[in-house]
């Protein structure tokens, strides 16, 4: 008995000696408290705190009378209530896949996996999910599948142009991709975070809702800034990206993370500033010309003048190298064929200037690689590169030719039949045509590196043996190499290897 009094006495003479008694308070909130360095407890007065999270995600927690902070709380060492979600939600669906083994939500074999996943672990099955992306949908030079059959659905009369709406005084030009004039910064870099606003209240927009990030989008740019191309400027985490961050590092020697905001604000402020700027839309982006549609058959293609963009909207995206949804959603409720306006559009920078002597496309990367003299990498692009059915080249090969804006003769009797087109067509120019905006042509017959008229689908689909790019990608290529260059096809399998079976 006496020994407990004695222990308690001690006690409560430790804790009067080391001060963590407070003055007495008119509420009972409990108090914060953390060890200090100097082994005493500190306290917060009154139990009246204030907390903030600073740019790492830790947990600050301040005495709001004194200003002194009491505690600081990494995101690992308190609830965190998403986790926990996320957790639970993971169990439900199994383990988290491990190493590389992950689910992009940009690539539709991923996707179709995923669900698969989900109905054998719920024990349901359904058929598998249609794929957005169509495989086939191919714009290569050597190989087309048959179009759809004419169902009654298709308007045979195609106009060549539409006519300008507004003043027929305009002088009518192609965008030019490449330039980009000085813009002003569209907000600070706290405000771009910010979901953009329709009158005085603040809406997110629908493609914005469904995963598209400005943070990530800002990241893009500066990969792009970079010369390691992410593909479309899109907001969205995928394989793409991956790469280009890889690529990015390789390049620059730096040791960026996709999760280190406050490393990538610093690199965006030293390379050009802002990942967004305004951009003013013209006379001459609202005149275009545009055409009203593109055909899918081969004849109705080449009875067009020009392989067109169809809106502005698609202009201006591939002009700022930008997905052209998410162009809509930065710019919600924005009457983009009224010249005057003010947009804002992804702040690219300055293309890669550096001559290109050595190119490498990794069939398994989905990547070209482009190479200085002395064997620097200097620019990096995602592309699709043929597939299992019709795989591209092998070994090494050169540049033979650049065409820019080119023509695109089909030809049945040497490359395919494309729908009930028996004779040879010529498809005019154009970003929309089958090789897109330009054509390398390589040493070996019907093979070459060109762009597409679907930028989003580049690197998550297949192609027909040849290389693509986006049409700025190909572009800037285009203008880096010239004949004789060298084109190294590595990884995956070879149409020459296909030819000996």
């Amino acid at each position: 008995m006496f020994r407990t009094i004695f222990a308690l006495s001690a006690l409560a003479a430790g804790l009067v000696s080391s001060g963590a008694f407070a003055a007495p308070t008119t509420d009972n909130a409990p108090r914060v408290v953390r060890a200090a360095d100097t082994g005493g407890i500190l306290v917060a007065q009154d139990g009246n705190l204030d907390i903030y999270y600073d740019a790492r995600g830790n947990r600050v927690i301040v005495d709001a009378d004194t200003g002194k902070v009491i505690a600081i709380q990494p995101p690992q060492t308190r609830l965190d209530r998403r986790a926990l979600r996320r957790e639970t939600r993971l169990r439900e669906l199994g383990r988290a896949p491990d190493g590389d083994d992950r689910y992009y939500l940009d690539d539709p074999e991923d996707m179709a996996r995923f669900r698969r996943k989900q109905l054998e672990e719920e024990g349901r099955v359904i058929p598998p999910p249609a794929d957005e992306y169509d495989p086939y949908g191919d714009n290569s030079v050597e190989a087309y599948p048959p179009a759809p059959q004419d169902d009654g659905s298709y308007d045979d009369n195609y106009p060549d142009a539409p006519q300008p709406a507004k003043p027929g005084t305009i002088k009518r030009q192609p965008l030019n991709e490449a330039s980009i004039d000085p813009a002003q910064p569209a907000t600070s870099a706290d405000q771009a975070a910010l979901p953009p606003k329709a009158g005085d209240k603040t809406t997110a927009a629908p493609a914005l809702s469904l995963g598209a990030r400005q943070d990530v989008a800002a990241l893009q740019v500066l990969l792009d800034r970079g010369g390691a191309s992410p593909g479309v400027i899109d907001g969205r985490f995928g394989s793409n990206v991956d790469k280009a961050l890889a690529a990015y590092n390789q390049i620059t020697g730096a040791s960026l993370r996709s999760t280190d905001a406050v490393a990538i604000q610093a690199a965006l402020a030293q390379s050009g500033g802002d990942a967004f700027a305004n951009y003013t839309i013209t006379a001459e982006d609202a005149a275009g010309p545009y055409v009203a549609s593109i055909p899918e058959d081969y004849s109705q293609k080449a009875q067009l003048d020009r392989m067109g963009y169809t809106s502005v909207t698609e202009a201006l995206a591939e002009r700022f190298h930008m997905d052209e949804n998410y162009l809509k959603a930065l710019n919600p409720e924005v009457d983009f064929n009224r010249p005057g306006t003010i947009i804002k559009v992804a702040n690219f920078g300055r293309l890669v200037s550096t001559p290109v002597a050595r190119i490498v496309a990794d069939k398994d990367k989905k990547e070209v690689f482009a190479y200085d003299a002395g064997g620097k990498l200097v620019a990096a692009y995602p592309a699709t590169i043929g597939s299992s059915d019709t795989p591209s080249p092998s070994g090494i090969h050169t540049v033979s030719r650049v065409a820019l804006d080119p023509n695109y003769t089909y030809n049945p009797s040497i490359n395919f039949k494309q729908g009930q087109n028996d004779k040879v067509l010529t498809i005019p120019p154009g970003p929309n045509g089958p090789v897109g905006s330009v054509w390398i042509a390589l040493d070996k017959p019907t093979y070459g590196i060109h762009g597409t008229p679907d930028p989003s689908k580049i690197g998550k689909t297949e192609s027909h043996g040849c290389v693509r790019l986006t049409n700025w990608d190909a572009r800037e290529l285009a203008k880096l190499v010239s004949p004789g260059v060298t084109v190294e096809f590595v990884g995956g399998p070879s149409a020459d290897n296909l030819a000996q079976q």
